[in-house]
């Protein structure tokens, strides 16, 4: 499949994506007929069922999102300095479970790049994207030839991109440290305030810790605060998040680490859905925030230099707006690292 045809097809896939995420009624123009699309729309609904942090409002906003990705301007723009390779070599592609189709992007650079794709998909994320494949064999049944979805166990490719937590990687380095490869672990963000935001600009912060309940390296677990900063404004500007509390694993997390908390006499600050406790440790616990203060500049420089290969995203007024963590752009890639450059430089037939 050349280019042109690769565009193509993901711009109709992200027309139904969008209806889907927006929720609404099939029409004659997506490219799927209407019992299929009404039992992609079922699964959505019924995700949470399997999967009790993916509820039906995250599932369709993450649809909604991957869908900005797909039209033929935004692929057009960023496909543009790539040549898609004529080879017959297949990058397999481990993904991850924490937030709804988080190992899209992955997905679309392997195709975009020329190859053939392995996937391997997460027990926490296993249906929804089985959907998605179905609409490209729709669009066109010769992406039954480029992709393969690994029930059981990897075979026969020629490299891997895996992504996954600490003990993941651990088996990542173990099996497939000796072809080329992408691994990532944990990462998480860090927010960096400097006293002057608006209310406007705290509330959004919020989005950038809250959504999907804190669970994606994109977002922010960490806040700098400037010394003196009251944590009062911050907790009044979040309230509106507090729903978070009503997921009952979040709900348990949240009460987890509060239990531990008070049995270790532990200081911590609690506005009854979250957690806020002073130390400088990067990452946080889901129902938890860390937080500490600086006086200089030149302690943040620090933290960064510090952190720098554990850090996703740093959110801030110098920094990448608020509110804007959850939002990437599809030439935004994981760990700094860029996909496409890396599997053009792999070789090809």
């Amino acid at each position: 499949m050349n280019k042109h045809e690769l565009i193509n097809s993901f711009s109709r896939l992200g027309e139904l994506m969008n209806s889907l995420g927006e929720n609404k009624p099939h029409s004659l123009g997506l490219p799927c007929d209407n019992s299929r699309y009404e039992q992609f729309n079922l699964a959505i609904e019924r995700e949470i069922f399997h999967n009790g942090w993916f509820t039906e409002e995250l599932v369709r906003l993450s649809l909604c999102n991957l869908a900005n990705w797909l039209n033929e301007k935004t692929l057009e723009n960023w496909i543009n300095n790539y040549s898609t390779a004529k080879t017959n070599k297949t990058i397999a592609v481990i993904m991850a479970g924490n937030i709804p189709l988080v190992g899209f992007h992955d997905f679309i650079c392997v195709l975009f790049a020329g190859y053939k794709i392995q996937v391997k998909l997460s027990s926490d994320d296993n249906r929804l994207f089985r959907f998605i494949y179905q609409a490209l064999l729709d669009i066109d049944p010769r992406f039954g030839n480029k992709i393969q979805l690994a029930d059981g166990k990897l075979s026969s490719f020629d490299a891997v991109i895996a992504t996954g937590g600490s003990a993941s990687l651990l088996h990542f380095q173990s099996y497939f440290s000796k072809v080329p490869h992408i691994f990532r672990g944990n990462r998480s963000s860090v927010a960096i305030l400097n006293g002057k935001e608006t209310n406007e600009e705290l509330c959004a912060l919020g989005e950038d810790i809250f959504l999907y309940f804190g669970r994606g390296c994109r977002n922010v677990s960490h806040l700098l605060l400037p010394k003196g900063f009251l944590l009062n404004t911050f907790f009044e500007q979040i309230i509106s998040y507090s729903d978070v509390i009503n997921n009952k694993k979040y709900g348990n997390n949240y009460d987890y680490h509060k239990t531990i908390h008070l049995m270790n006499l532990e200081v911590f600050l609690d506005n009854n859905f979250v957690l806020l406790k002073e130390s400088e440790a990067l990452h946080a616990p889901i129902g938890m925030i860390n937080y500490h203060y600086y006086e200089d500049p030149a302690e943040i420089t620090s933290y960064l230099e510090i952190h720098k290969e554990e850090i996703q995203c740093i959110i801030g007024n110098d920094y990448q707006p608020f509110g804007s963590s959850q939002q990437p752009q599809i030439d935004d890639y994981a760990d700094n690292m860029n996909t496409m450059d890396w599997l053009h430089n792999l070789g090809y037939d």
